[in-house]
C-alpha cells in the first residue's frame, strides 16, 4: 500500500520515500505526494531525486492493478522514456525524494475546485468529467440549454467570494443515508475503509456552496482558482450537456 500524503495535504510538494517495487509499469513507493489518475483528474508528474543528485523524470502516476485488472492501493510512478541508465541504478529499498511538478499540479487543483463550483451552478447529476492542466470538462445529465456567459459570471462571483474549502470525511452509513451527496453517475467514491473523504466549499451553516465525496486535490479557498471561463458548451446527446472550462485570456500589456 502507498501512503497517499496528498489526501491530507494537497500542498505538499516533496517527500522522502522508499522504493517498494520496480517493474515494467513503473516505480511503486511506500509513500508519495503524487496523485494517481482517477476520478476524472489527471495523474501527477515530476521527478524522483536519487541520493547522488540525479533526477528521474516521472511522466504520469497511475494506480497499480491486480491480476484481475482491478486497481489496488499501490501507486505507480511512470518514468518518461529514455531513462534506462537511471532506472538500472534503482532497486527496492532505495530512498528517493519525490518532487511534484507543482505548477502543473496547482492548475489541476484550481480546475478541480472550479468543477465543484459548476456543480453548484448546475445542480444536476454529472455523467462524466476530465480535469487536466489546460482545461476541465464536465458532462451534466440534463436536457435544458446552458448559457456560457451566465455560467462564467457565476463562477467569477463564487471565486471572488473567497469561500473556504474543507476536507472531511463521512461514514459509509452516512453516505448510504444521503445518496444525493454523490453527484457523479459514472464514478462512485471508494469504499472499504469505513469512511469516505469529502470536500466542502463554504461554511457548514448557511453559506455552504458544495458538499460531496471526492478523492481529488483542491485549493484551500475559491479565490485561489483565479480567472476561469466557460469556453464551450456542447450538446453531447439528448440527455447530456458538456461544459468546458479554460483559463481566461491574459490581457496584453499596453504598448
Amino acid at each position: 500500500m502507498t501512503d497517499d500524503l496528498f489526501r491530507a495535504d494537497a500542498y505538499l510538494r516533496t517527500c522522502e520515500a522508499r522504493i517498494v517495487r520496480i517493474d515494467d509499469a513503473g516505480i511503486v513507493l511506500d509513500r508519495t505526494v503524487f496523485y494517481p489518475l482517477g476520478g476524472g483528474q489527471a495523474g501527477d508528474s515530476g521527478v524522483l531525486a536519487l541520493a547522488d543528485g540525479r533526477e528521474l523524470v516521472i511522466a504520469d502516476t497511475r494506480k497499480a492493478k491486480d491480476p484481475e485488472g482491478q486497481p489496488t492501493n499501490e501507486f505507480v510512478h511512470v518514468p518518461a522514456p529514455e531513462q534506462a541508465d537511471l532506472l538500472a541504478a534503482l532497486k527496492p529499498g532505495d530512498t528517493v525524494t519525490a518532487r511534484l511538478d507543482w505548477e502543473r499540479r496547482h492548475r489541476l487543483m484550481r480546475f478541480h475546485t472550479a468543477s465543484h463550483l459548476l456543480c453548484h451552478l448546475v445542480p444536476v447529476p454529472v455523467n462524466g468529467c476530465s480535469i487536466t492542466p489546460e482545461y476541465a470538462r464536465i458532462d451534466f445529465h440534463m436536457t435544458d440549454p446552458l448559457d456560457k456567459d451566465v455560467l462564467t459570471a457565476g463562477l467569477a462571483r463564487l471565486v471572488e467570494a473567497a469561500h473556504p474549502l474543507t476536507v472531511g470525511a463521512i461514514t459509509d452509513e452516512e453516505l448510504d443515508a444521503n445518496p444525493g451527496l454523490v453527484k457523479s453517475m459514472s464514478v462512485q467514491p471508494p469504499r472499504g475503509l469505513g469512511t469516505v473523504r469529502t470536500i466542502r466549499i463554504g461554511d457548514e451553516a448557511g453559506a455552504q456552496i458544495d458538499f460531496q465525496p471526492c478523492g481529488g486535490t483542491h485549493v484551500a479557498n475559491t479565490s485561489e482558482i483565479g480567472a476561469v471561463v466557460v469556453t464551450k458548451i456542447e450538446k453531447k446527446s439528448a440527455n447530456s450537456r458538456r461544459v468546458v472550462l479554460g483559463w481566461a485570456p491574459v490581457a496584453s500589456a499596453a504598448a
